[in-house]
C-alpha cells in the first residue's frame, strides 16, 4: 500500500515570518495524521529558517505517526538525530541562498563521507534514506554507502507537467516520467525502498503514485497550500485518497495483464 508522508516546514515558514508561536507545525502534525498521513516529514535546516529544535523534540514526542528528518550529512545534524531517534532521516543537499531543494544529493561524489554519516545514523537504529536525482549511478552509490531507502527527486518531471499545460501524454512529461521509472525498477533491483517527493501537487501526483513499486511519496507544499483554504485534514484526505487510487488503479491494471 503507498503511503502518505506530509511535510509541515512550510507551518513553521508562516509562523517563523512573524517571529511567534503560532501556526505550531505540531498541530499541524496531529491535523494531518487525523487526515490519514502516514508520516510527518520535517527539515532541520544549519539556518533553522522553519523547523526549529524545540519543534522537532516536540514532534518526536508527541506525534504517533513516523517522523522523517530531512538533513544535511553534517556532525551536527547527525548528533541531533541519533538523540532524537526520528524513524527515518533523509539525507539531502542543502544551500544557504536556495529557497527550497534544488536537486538530489550527489552521493556519487560524496560516498566517502556520506558513508560514514549513513552508518552512524544507521548504528542507532535509524532507517536512513538519500534524496536522490533519477539517475542510475546515483542509485547504486546510494547501495554502496548502506543506504535503506533512495527518494527519487521529482521536481524536473513536475516542472515539465506545469509548463506543458498539465498534459500527462506530453513527451517531456513522458520522459521525466520514464527516468523516476527506471531509477524505481534498479532501487528496488538493489533491494533498497523506493520513495518519491518533490514539487508534487493535487494535479500531478497520480502519475507517479502508479509507478511500480514506489512506497511512499512526501508532499508538503502543495498540501499546506491546500490547507489555507480547506483545512489540514481536508487537505490531507483528498491528497491520500488520490494516490491511493491511483496506486491501486494501477495495481489493478497490472494484475489483468
Amino acid at each position: 500500500m503507498i503511503e502518505l508522508g506530509v511535510n509541515i516546514d512550510h507551518v513553521a515558514t508562516v509562523r517563523q515570518a512573524r517571529r511567534t508561536y503560532e501556526p505550531d507545525p505540531v498541530w499541524a502534525a496531529v491535523e494531518a495524521h487525523l487526515g490519514g498521513a502516514d508520516g510527518i516529514t520535517v527539515h532541520l535546516r544549519e539556518d533553522r529558517r522553519h523547523i526549529q529544535d524545540q519543534d522537532v523534540a516536540r514532534l518526536r514526542e508527541l506525534t504517533h505517526i513516523k517522523l522523517n528528518l530531512e538533513m544535511a550529512a553534517t556532525a551536527e545534524m547527525v548528533a541531533i538525530a541519533r538523540r532524537i531517534k526520528p524513524e527515518m532521516a533523509m539525507l539531502v543537499p542543502e544551500g544557504r541562498l536556495e529557497v527550497t531543494t534544488e536537486g538530489g544529493l550527489d552521493v556519487f561524489a560524496l560516498e566517502s563521507k556520506l558513508r560514514k554519516a549513513v552508518a552512524q545514523l544507521s548504528g542507532a537504529g535509524i532507517v536512513v534514506s538519500v534524496f536522490i536525482d533519477p539517475e542510475i549511478k546515483q542509485v547504486e552509490a546510494a547501495k554502496r554507502i548502506g543506504a535503506a531507502v533512495c527518494e527519487v527527486h521529482t521536481g524536473p518531471y513536475a516542472h515539465a507537467f506545469h509548463a506543458k499545460g498539465r498534459d500527462a501524454e506530453s513527451p517531456a512529461v513522458v520522459s521525466q516520467l520514464k527516468k523516476i521509472r527506471k531509477a524505481g525498477e534498479r532501487i528496488r533491483a538493489l533491494g533498497m525502498r523506493f520513495n518519491a517527493g518533490h514539487a508534487l501537487n493535487y494535479f500531478n501526483v497520480e502519475p507517479v503514485a502508479r509507478l511500480p513499486g514506489v512506497r511512499e511519496l512526501h508532499i508538503g507544499h502543495a498540501i499546506v497550500s491546500r490547507a489555507v483554504f480547506v483545512g489540514m485534514r481536508e487537505a490531507v484526505r483528498e491528497m491520500k485518497r488520490l494516490i491511493t487510487e491511483a496506486a491501486q488503479s494501477a495495481d489493478s491494471s497490472r494484475s489483468a495483464r
